[in-house]
């Protein structure tokens, strides 16, 4: 049972098997009342279920996650308690602003908004939050924010205390607003944010011109779609976070074993008689040695052969199986090889060549030109994802800056899934290779970023240094 803020993400991490419920309240909508959120964790639990509660920020923090617990209790069901980081302080953290800091707040204060300061009976003392030399916080607040303010005021709070307002604090979708308590207000509203919001109200607001640090990262507002396999989406979704990005993955293919592993049985039989074996993906790699360990072998298996690899996550792939390669060529591509092995030398030599199903027939020939022998042996085979493509068109509503392409396969299979190419007018592509570009292109999208070196690493290099200078919208 999650609550409207999770991070979506955190969802893809439950069990396949899981019920997913949304538990969520939305400002002044209707939503789960918090008596059938209660009921409902008691009578799952009862019913012989292990139940998570996902909450934001800190179940105990104006989360309601104490009236829950206590309910639980009342039932006679054991629980337990994972504390969280309220948004109260991650929010104003991810927005450069420290709720204390030596010599400007000693203290801060966290308030809930989620009640009008004027309302009768009011537990909160603005008062003594009106005179506070420390930082005051206040959540849940945007509805009733220009009666906080105004209260603030009326109680003594000088006009030009700094202020900021963080929306959606902690995500890429985060925008801050700072001025004073007197046009913060004003300010956030002219810039058209909306709930969720954190007011920060004290001079710690001052800070964030200095200390801002995590919304202006060189891809901070751009959203990208990711089409790798939902298997290998990680390394390439954790770069480009890292750099600020909001990530969307609709998978376009997904690797699977090929239509007969007889050829590849074959080849592993007789491993000691090729000279060498070249690989062009991680994919060929991670699927050769999953046989081999199928049948009770090793990278020692290699032991006769040197090996080749095309690009780095190639090559770190066969380190993570036991294998230096012998041989590294840093452009994804075939004659990048081709060139390498030439100078080399292989003429009267054997060399297996396992990967995908279908492939370009570049390689192979190149080799042959050399005077090689080469065989081809299929270990893997992509396929679409039928799946992605009901999702797909609400992705695309949604708005996507740029969509991201690491092979011609993931093109194919994104092409696929589309059932018009203009839907993507205004959508930049990013493309690993040239060869990954050029089938881009064929398909009629708009390639504007191509990498300097075919990894993943300059994929994201590229996108970065296209869109580093570049302010995004609102």
């Amino acid at each position: 049972m999650y609550d409207r803020l999770v991070d979506a993400r955190l969802l893809r991490r439950a069990r396949p098997d899981a019920d997913l419920v949304d538990a969520g309240k939305t400002p002044g909508g209707g939503g789960s009342r918090q008596r059938d959120i209660n009921a409902r964790l008691v009578s799952n639990a009862a019913g012989g279920k292990s139940v998570v509660r996902l909450k934001g920020g800190d179940p105990f923090v104006f989360g309601r996650g104490g009236e829950e617990a206590g309910a639980l209790s009342e039932a006679g069901v054991t629980f337990e308690v994972v504390p969280g980081v309220t948004s109260a302080i991650a929010a104003p953290a991810y927005a450069g602003i420290p709720v204390t800091h030596r010599g400007l707040a000693s203290s801060a204060t966290f308030v809930t908004g989620s009640e009008s300061p004027d309302k009768p009976g009011s537990p909160v003392d603005w008062s003594a939050l009106a005179r506070t030399r420390g930082s005051v916080v206040v959540m849940m607040g945007w509805r009733a924010l220009r009666s906080v303010i105004d209260r603030l005021a009326a109680e003594g709070m000088p006009a030009d205390t700094p202020a900021a307002l963080v929306e959606w604090g902690t995500t890429p979708r985060q925008r801050t607003v700072v001025g004073t308590l007197s046009d913060v207000l004003d300010r956030a509203s002219a810039e058209g944010l909306g709930p969720p919001v954190t007011a920060i109200f004290g001079q710690v607001a001052r800070l964030r011109e200095r200390l801002r640090w995590f919304d202006d990262r060189p891809l901070f507002g751009r959203r990208v779609l990711v089409t790798r396999s939902s298997a290998q989406s990680w390394e390439l979704t954790a770069l480009l976070e890292r750099e600020g990005a909001e990530v969307v993955e609709v998978p376009s293919i997904r690797i699977e074993p090929p239509d007969d592993f007889g050829p590849l049985d074959s080849a592993l039989d007789r491993l000691d008689s090729f000279h060498w074996v070249v690989f062009t993906s991680a994919n060929a790699v991670n699927a050769m040695f999953d046989r081999l360990s199928g049948a009770g072998r090793d990278a020692r298996a290699l032991r006769a052969s040197r090996v080749a690899a095309i690009g780095r996550g190639t090559a770190r792939a066969l380190r993570e199986s036991g294998i230096a390669a012998d041989l590294v060529v840093s452009k994804s591509v075939s004659e990048g090889l081709v060139d390498e092995m030439g100078r080399l030398g292989v003429s009267g030599l054997r060399i297996l060549l396992p990967g995908a199903q279908t492939r370009r027939a570049a390689l192979s020939a190149g080799l042959e030109r050399l005077g090689a022998e080469v065989e081809t042996v299929p270990s893997y085979r992509t396929v679409h994802v039928e799946g992605s493509q009901a999702r797909l068109p609400q992705v695309l509503s949604d708005g996507i800056d740029v969509v991201t392409f690491t092979s011609a396969s993931t093109v194919r299979g994104f092409i696929a899934l589309l059932d018009d190419v203009g839907r993507l007018a205004g959508v930049e592509a990013a493309c690993i290779g040239p060869i990954t570009a050029r089938e881009a292109s064929n398909a009629g999208l708009d390639v504007a970023i191509l990498a300097g070196e075919s990894t993943l690493e300059g994929l994201v290099e590229a996108m970065r240094d296209y869109y580093g200078n570049r302010s995004v919208a609102g």
